[in-house]
């Protein structure tokens, strides 16, 4: 019965972590600019693999296993949106532009206020 248990816990942490890893994915296609594209693969991505992670570890039944997973999964939650923040600050320099649909811009607006203090 346990073995059961444990299977099913882990089939439904495979099956959530492939359903956001696959919205990511989708979401880089099918979005819009850079900004919004970067989001789905920075929170999407990071919760899909951060499931997959921890079901492998879970299946495993070894505790030292599960804690390199646990640590893996603690690296990504993280990792990840530092690096989109500093991804998507880096494209906004660069100019990349924001998708029309998009109404404020308070970056490009806070680096007028301090161009004009200057």
């Amino acid at each position: 019965m346990l073995d059961f248990a444990l299977a099913l816990v882990v089939g439904i942490m495979l099956v959530a972590g492939g359903i956001f890893t696959f919205l990511a994915a989708l979401g880089i296609v099918r979005l819009p600019d850079v900004y919004t594209r970067m989001h789905a693969a920075s929170k999407a991505g990071t919760v899909g693999s951060g499931l997959m992670l921890l079901a492998a570890g879970i299946h495993s039944l070894d505790v030292a296993i599960f804690t390199r997973a646990l640590a893996g999964f603690i690296f990504f939650v993280l990792t990840a949106p530092v690096a989109a923040h500093l991804v998507a600050k880096a494209a906004h320099d660069a100019g990349y532009r924001l998708t029309r649909l998009t109404a404020i811009d308070e970056l490009r607006d806070a680096h007028n206020r301090n161009a004009k203090k200057r």
